[in-house]
């Protein structure tokens, strides 16, 4: 086991201030500027204080965190549309401004190098060369992908604080890989009956994707063997696929829920069936991740691959308070969001629209892991 002040000296090398998770120098500035003056203050921006006061506050407020929100500035796993990297810094923005009280500690985000995905994709030279980049030591024994890097720090994190609950901000949709990987051993080793809860408008079940098979459309297959069974996997909202719901449920042995079956049965009776069906597993916890194209692109049109006939805000919010209301929600991400896209046949603002969709989502989700 990873010792506390190792994990922290860890972090400060592999991740950064909230904000600056993507490699920039003028992209979005304003918003990251704006962003670390509401959490750090005015005069600590101007100063160039950030990073001091940031390494201070692991040790400080850290500890005393019930939640924490986390970012994956990575869209290296994504392969129609390009953009979600953006996502955690606009939402953190959209989060700090809607004046809820969250509950929670920003901690930061990965270090992201955006052509990279996850260490075991590289050969020893690349790793080495990359370490020297990040790290200025390419003798540093810490990964430097991602997917990698979000592994390390989450492992760590449930061994080191296993009563604190993680909120991922994505980033595409294999950043929920190892996020859902780590928590899932976490509640192994504590001895818990754990779920997952997966909203999206696609599977993501397929076993690779052009020959990787860690990325978007493959994620929740890889997460299958570390459930206790494939039935402790639930997706909702599912209706862009090239196969019928009857293959997936076969071949995985999950359950899914298609878009047009909650608009058909009502939100309530789906949240009711949920429950049902996880009380009969004598599960505990949840974790919850969500992919913001579950919902109908009218209303979440800032995102990759944006499909009609999905959700309404309403009907995840409604199944959420339900699962909330029956187990404990440890575990959540909201991913895919991308601020810099915009679907042609959308004809809402963008992605203001998105943004104030995913924010009251993702402030309950916060709340809800917060409240424990």
């Amino acid at each position: 086991m990873t010792s506390r002040n190792e994990f922290l000296s860890k972090i400060k090398h592999y991740m950064t201030p909230p904000g600056e998770g993507v490699f920039t120098v003028h992209t979005a500035a304003d918003k990251r500027n704006n962003l670390q003056k509401k959490i750090y203050g005015a005069e600590a921006v101007a100063q160039k204080k950030v990073r001091e006061i940031w390494e201070q506050s692991l040790t400080n407020a850290l500890p005393v965190a019930k939640a924490v929100v986390f970012g994956i500035c990575s869209d290296a796993g994504g392969g129609i549309q390009r953009g979600a990297n953006w996502g955690p810094l606009f939402l953190r923005e959209t989060l700090i401004h809607s004046g809820e009280e969250l509950r929670a500690y920003d901690i930061g985000d990965v270090r992201v190098i955006p052509q990279l995905l996850h260490d075991k994709y590289l050969n020893a030279e690349t790793i080495k060369s990359c370490r020297k980049a990040l790290y200025q030591d390419e003798n540093i024994h810490l990964p430097v992908s991602p997917l990698s890097i979000a592994y390390d720090f989450a492992k760590d994190f449930h061994e080191n604080f296993p009563a604190k609950n993680i909120f991922m901000i994505g980033g595409d949709h294999s950043v929920s890989y190892p996020m859902v990987r780590a928590w899932l051993e976490a509640k192994k080793a504590q001895g818990k009956k754990a779920a997952l809860i997966h909203f999206d408008a696609h599977t993501d079940l397929l076993e690779e994707r052009m020959g990787i098979d860690i990325c978007f459309g493959t994620w929740t297959s890889q997460i299958i063997p570390f459930l206790e069974s494939p039935d402790h996997l639930v997706q909702i909202g599912i209706r862009a696929s090239a196969k019928e719901r009857m293959h997936w449920e076969e071949k995985f042995k999950h359950q899914q829920i298609w878009a047009h079956e909650v608009h058909s049965k009502g939100a309530q009776a789906i949240a009711d069936q949920i429950v049902a069906h996880l009380k009969t597993l004598d599960v505990e916890e949840v974790y919850v991740s969500f992919d913001i194209d579950v919902l109908d692109a009218s209303y979440a049109g800032a995102t990759g691959t944006p499909e009609h006939g999905g959700l309404t805000p309403h009907e995840p919010m409604l199944i959420l308070q339900s699962v909330f209301e029956n187990f404990k929600i440890t575990g959540s991400d909201m991913v895919e969001i991308a601020p810099m896209v915009k679907a042609p046949d959308v004809k809402q603002v963008e992605p203001e629209t998105t943004l104030l969709v995913a924010g009251a989502i993702s402030t309950f989700l916060i709340q809800a892991m917060g409240s424990y």
